[in-house]
């Protein structure tokens, strides 16, 4: 049965596919470890698992949070507009509560965007009998990236501080762009190692 609640929801799913697209680039590490055809990565495999477990560990956590700062933006939206002062205390409400439910879902592509990275370098230097799975991986984290942003882009729009919504175009919108072009690269590069 579906629930009508609005959390979990888009956010907590993002996190979610982000930390298993994660969790396949610590697999692809263990499976490279040790092995003697790839002991020249051996320090970069070593890294690679640290900074990947560190990843995933935080976009778990992110499930929950993203539920959690939501949930004030979506009680605010019930707040009394009757009367002037009314009004304004709902707008000013509304701003910042929709600024700290865009917080999880802007950092979601951040995360995913170092992920991205990891998965970039496997490419290169993780065992070629786990390939697949860095393809894999990067499908998940270029979803898991998208669904952030469109979390973001839902409630950026009712934002009027142009500084922050500036902020966010600036600063995230360029990483999500190039963590797709990267995702897209590694994939048809992965495709064309097995075809």
């Amino acid at each position: 049965m579906y629930s009508k609640a609005a959390v979990p929801g888009g956010g907590g799913a993002a996190a979610l596919v982000g930390a298993v697209g994660t969790a396949l680039a610590g697999m692809v590490g263990n499976l490279t470890t040790g092995k003697k055809k790839y002991a020249e990565f051996e320090d970069d495999i070593q890294r690679i698992l640290k900074e990947a477990q560190v990843l995933q560990d935080r976009l778990l956590a992110m499930i929950d949070e993203d539920a959690k700062n939501f949930l004030p933006l979506s009680k605010a939206y019930g707040l009394p507009k009757e009367t002037e002062e009314e009004k304004a205390y709902k707008e000013k409400t509304l701003e910042e509560c929709t600024k700290v439910a865009c917080s999880i879902p802007l950092e979601i592509v951040e995360v995913c965007y170092k992920a991205v990275l990891l998965q970039e370098e496997l490419v290169g230097k993780g065992s070629a009998l786990a390939i697949s799975d860095v393809a894999c991986g990067v499908q998940c984290l270029r979803a898991a990236m998208i669904s952030g942003w469109v979390n973001v882009l839902i409630n950026i729009k009712t934002i009027k501080d142009a500084d922050y919504v500036a902020d966010v175009n600036n600063r995230v919108k360029p990483m999500l762009d190039k963590g797709v072009e990267i995702c897209d690269r590694v994939y048809a590069d992965v495709e064309k190692q097995l075809s």
